[in-house]
């Protein structure tokens, strides 16, 4: 199965949420990541999105995070939305 990917956003800059945008890429995958608790969770973030990522079965694509304090839960709900607005081909004028 084809998986074509479309520019898409979803999310918010409040506290304890999270905002992302994913688009497709020439090459690999890329993950960016900007988030007040870097330093302690930086690297579970990035590990559950690329995991994410992965089980989707999807590749080339910038993920860029801006991460206000969200929960495990929160960022999972965030990325599954995000990768369904961009299977469905992206948001609208994004």
């Amino acid at each position: 199965m084809e998986n074509k990917i479309a520019k898409a956003s979803c999310g918010t800059m409040e506290s304890s949420d999270a905002y992302m945008e994913l688009e497709p890429v020439a090459g690999a995958t890329q993950i960016e990541l900007q988030s007040v608790v870097e330093h302690q969770f930086g690297e579970s973030i990035r590990a559950l999105a690329a995991q994410m990522l992965a089980e989707e079965g999807i590749e080339n694509v910038r993920l860029s995070i801006i991460d206000r304090g969200a929960l495990e839960c929160t960022l999972r709900a965030r990325l599954e939305t995000l990768i369904g607005r961009a299977r469905e081909g992206g948001s609208a004028h994004a």
